[in-house]
């Protein structure tokens, strides 16, 4: 059985002829107008939508989904997520891009090798990802998921290393 990933959201609908007004993964306009078709869930089931055209704005994906043909129908899929299966995403991540779900749960070290904690989250303060550590002491501690600060990820033996500059971790 496939897994499924959450890439966007119909936000409302767009005019009556049943387009979707989509919120989607900031910076991943591309990888979303790819898409020949999501999936939405519902009683527990994944349910296909075929995807007729994408226009991407600024802000968000207007979408025309095939079957889809008003605005009554539209409207109960406002405020479902959308899917794609876990392996499309997987693709199209960019060599130095991870899922969070990757990320969260790495044993953190610096860089001579001491354990400092581990990787309990991941947020966006607007200009870069943050890595949420959880240090040996117990405190949680943001670091900016940048080069300069964490130069190494070791996926196969899910370590992180952290550049522990002064004043970072506690």
């Amino acid at each position: 059985m496939s897994e499924y990933i959450s890439t966007g959201k119909i936000i409302n609908f767009h005019g009556i002829k049943g387009e979707a007004k989509v919120g989607f993964t900031k910076n991943r306009g591309d990888f979303f107008s790819s898409l020949n078709f999501v999936f939405i869930e519902e009683k527990g089931q994944y349910k296909r939508l075929d995807i007729e055209n994408i226009r991407i704005t600024n802000k968000f994906a207007i979408v025309k989904f095939k079957g889809i043909d008003n605005i009554n129908d539209i409207i109960p899929l406002k405020g479902k997520l959308l899917f794609v299966e876990n392996q499309v995403i997987r693709e199209n991540l960019d060599e130095d891009e991870y899922l969070i779900d990757e990320l969260v749960g790495l044993i953190a070290y610096d860089l001579d090798g001491n354990k400092l904690g581990f990787v309990t989250g991941v947020s966006n303060n607007g200009a870069n990802d943050l890595l949420s550590i959880k240090t040996n002491s117990n405190h949680i501690c943001l670091v900016p998921f940048v080069d300069e600060l964490v130069p190494e990820i070791d996926m196969e033996n899910k370590r992180i290393v952290i550049n522990n500059i002064e004043g970072l971790l506690e």
